[in-house]
């Protein structure tokens, strides 16, 4: 067999090979990374004749190549965060088998869709790995109908991935896919229109032969054979063929690189391994990349942060695996206490941020001190000042690689505790990104509305020493929401128009003047229950509410209290700002 382009084969043909492990994924391919909607449209393709581009393939023959280097098996059952990843295999003393260079996404969408299954996260839910928040779904076609031309997705034909109570109904036949796999002939087509009454349904019968067409007769894979035993020059077949894409990102390729040269560890599992690692800390469901990873060991290890092929050097990924445990020790602490300061996925704006904390504790050797609440607490305040004042100057949006290494510059030069002062210092000058909080800026934040994320920096900052208790933190409104919802209750209330005007106002009772951050079982406690019987019933102190001696907690006097709640925060957060 000669290298080059080889006689192209079937549809059919091609996921016999990945079922029986025949085709195989090196360990320099990315993770699949294609969307239901893609698949989709690559099966409508298929049916309307278009073309979907050429593989390439390299036979791998070498003992040596088979004993030394990973390779995956495809992946068909996947789900979304919780099974991203293919299948290890041993390919020692196997036989020999075709690696796909180029192709990966285009085939593994072939395979989920004939052979297997699709889940994805439902909007607004959270991530839990269960059929009510990412249900598992399966490719359909349906037989009766053409897909919406209204639709901009496009599509001829109506392919969709769907849960098993959205296929009954009267108006579509559903047809599942991976069925038309147990149809060895057109024979055994045609006795299925028949049995299924759609035998005199012209769209129905064409369709379904169209797609038998499709898998079993036109060769359709076309490809081109590398068989070099070479894996140098795989490597720069695979940079050459995938650089260019748009689906694969340039940190995709540079972690196939990382992969492709750690010795001892298996750089594609261990960066999955602290991913989870992270993802499971507490209830905070912090997700963090493969670039945010392979940013931080250059952070760690490089002078030039930047995302170049240069800095993936062999001496480079030499540190990244020599140190890896260290690192992962030092991401998982960090993300531990971020959890431990309030902070959850959707409050960590910026990940970017993270990147200095774990750099500070990684060479202060603090991955397992940090943690405990004593000696380090001061540090730990210090931190959690410097995210939430980061995160309201909006200090690493947009490019942040020149932010990164001005503060790595700071933590290098500093010693002892986290260089809170120093930092903000050293960003004094930059007219864009500075921690400067001027009277405008302050009066914007007192108008912070729920659900805004400065909101949870503004009241985290006001209330530090109840960090470390290691629980869910919620917004609250300290005036039940509710009652300003009931127009008919605001106005037995308020008998002045301009107290009942000012309390429906939900530029008012939404905003930071009456809000609180509580513990989730403060708040499920709380519920809606007044303030003033709240706080009589909690022992809580109208200093710790922020508000002066002589105001009323009571709903008939909101506006008081709002007025004067919004001047003590005032105050309060210029002091905490005076350092800015």
């Amino acid at each position: 067999m000669l290298a080059g382009f080889q006689h192209p084969i079937t549809v059919k043909a091609a996921i016999d090979n990945i079922f029986h492990n025949n085709y195989l994924l090196p360990a320099i391919q990315r993770k699949f990374i294609w969307s239901s909607e893609q698949i989709e449209r690559l099966f409508d393709s298929i049916m309307c004749g278009y073309p979907i581009n050429s593989f390439m393939f390299w036979k791998v023959s070498s003992p040596d190549i088979k004993k030394k280097y990973q390779f995956y098996k495809f992946l068909n059952s996947y789900r979304e965060f919780f099974q991203e990843d293919n299948p290890d295999i041993n390919t020692s003393g196997i036989g020999d088998f075709y690696a796909v260079i180029d192709g990966q996404q285009r085939l593994t969408s072939l395979y989920i869709g004939l052979k297997g299954s699709y889940a994805y996260k439902l909007p607004r839910l959270w991530w839990i790995d269960n059929e009510e928040n990412i249900p598992t779904r399966h490719l359909y076609l349906d037989l009766l109908n053409p897909a919406d031309s209204s639709c901009e997705d496009q599509k001829k034909f109506n392919f969709s991935f769907l849960v098993d109570d959205e296929v009954e109904n009267k108006k579509n036949f559903w047809f599942r896919v991976e069925d038309i796999l147990t149809m060895h002939n057109k024979t055994m087509v045609k006795s299925f229109l028949k049995q299924n009454g759609l035998a005199t349904n012209g769209f129905a019968v064409d369709t379904l032969n169209l797609l038998y067409k499709k898998i079993y007769e036109e060769k359709l894979i076309n490809y081109y054979l590398e068989i070099e035993q070479d894996t140098e020059k795989v490597l720069e077949i695979f940079i050459r063929t995938n650089s260019g894409g748009t689906s694969l990102t340039f940190s995709d390729l540079l972690m196939s690189i990382s992969s492709a040269n750690w010795k001892k560890l298996n750089a594609r599992d261990e960066m999955e391994k602290v991913t989870k690692e992270v993802f499971n800390i507490g209830s905070a469901k912090f997700i963090i990349s493969q670039n945010f990873i392979l940013k931080t060991c250059l952070y760690l290890f490089s002078d030039d942060i930047k995302f170049k092929l240069k800095n993936f050097n062999r001496k480079n990924i030499q540190k990244f695996e020599d140190n890896w445990e260290d690192v992962r020790s030092a991401i998982v602490s960090a993300f531990t206490l971020f959890e431990q300061l309030r902070f959850n996925d959707v409050t960590f704006r910026a990940k970017n941020a993270a990147i200095p904390v774990i750099y500070y504790i990684y060479y202060n050797g603090l991955s397992k001190l940090i943690l405990k609440q004593t000696k380090y607490r001061d540090d730990k305040l210090k931190i959690a000042k410097w995210l939430n004042l980061s995160f309201l100057k909006s200090i690493f949006s947009g490019h942040s690689d020149s932010v990164l290494t001005t503060i790595r510059n700071v933590l290098k030069n500093s010693k002892g505790s986290f260089p809170l002062t120093e930092l903000i210092l050293k960003f004094k000058k930059d007219p864009s990104k500075n921690y400067t909080f001027d009277e405008a800026f302050v009066d914007g934040l007192l108008c912070t509305q729920y659900g805004k994320n400065e909101a949870f920096y503004i009241l985290a900052l006001l209330t530090p020493n109840t960090s470390f208790i290691n629980q869910s933190y919620h917004l609250d409104h300290m005036h039940p929401q509710d009652f300003f919802e009931n127009i008919k209750d605001v106005k037995k209330v308020f008998s002045s128009k301009d107290d009942f005007d000012f309390a429906i106002n939900k530029e008012n009772w939404n905003a930071l003047p009456n809000l609180q951050l509580l513990t989730q079982e403060e708040n499920c406690s709380k519920s809606d229950t007044p303030l003033k019987l709240w706080a009589k019933n909690n022992k809580i102190s109208k200093k710790d509410l922020f508000v002066d001696k002589n105001v009323s907690l009571s709903i008939s006097d909101f506006r008081s209290f709002f007025e004067n709640r919004k001047k003590n925060l005032r105050k309060k957060i210029k002091k905490i700002l005076e350092i800015a």
